[in-house]
């Protein structure tokens, strides 16, 4: 598999195995959909530039200026009260953020490798698969949220298992929580 595809891939070979239509050797990407899951991606790319601009817009109104070293940074939050404050409202601020991530991208990729649509659809349908499933879906997040942090410190080399793990996953649990598509008829064609 190319390194560039990543989960890409493994979603789409998911589907392909299930399906026996391709070699377990060999991982496919799925190139009509390209534009639609980079749509997707791009979506959640502006979701993390407002969540870095929120959090930098906190901490320059609890201590005004910008830092000049991380010394200071260390410094003003942890042995402040204002530091306290950044610590408990980026908390919050950061736990909105990653569940409208989490609410809008769940199932939103899986499902633009398995069926044409667009990004419109695949949030719509995520987000009422949250709505319908919010146990689940928590404790999924939560699944993520520590295998990736698992990853990250082991000096981001465990996110090369740990990527493909939860991409696979991820298909499975879409495959779970999302009606299958119905086949189409010959009476649906014409």
């Amino acid at each position: 598999m190319d390194s560039h595809r990543g989960s890409r891939g493994i979603h789409f070979s998911s589907a392909t195995f299930r399906r026996k239509k391709l070699r377990p050797a060999k991982i496919y990407v799925l190139k009509s959909n390209q534009r639609t899951v980079l749509e997707c991606g791009v979506l959640l790319l502006v979701i993390f530039a407002g969540w870095a601009f929120t959090a930098q817009s906190l901490y320059v109104a609890l201590f005004g200026l910008q830092p000049e070293t991380f010394t200071q940074i260390i410094t003003n939050v942890f042995d402040t009260p204002q530091g306290w404050k950044l610590i408990a409202y980026g908390a919050a601020i950061g736990f909105v953020f990653a569940v409208v991530a989490l609410s809008i991208s769940v199932v939103s990729f899986p499902l633009l490798l398995d069926r044409d649509g667009g990004v419109p659809m695949a949030v719509q349908t995520s987000v009422r698969a949250v709505l319908a499933n919010p146990f689940t879906m928590a404790l999924w997040g939560l699944i993520v949220a520590s295998i990736l942090a698992i990853g990250f410190l082991l000096l981001f080399v465990g996110l090369a298992v740990a990527v493909p793990v939860l991409a696979h996953s991820s298909w499975h649990l879409y495959r779970k929580v999302v009606e299958p598509a119905a086949p189409l008829t010959r009476q649906a064609v014409e």
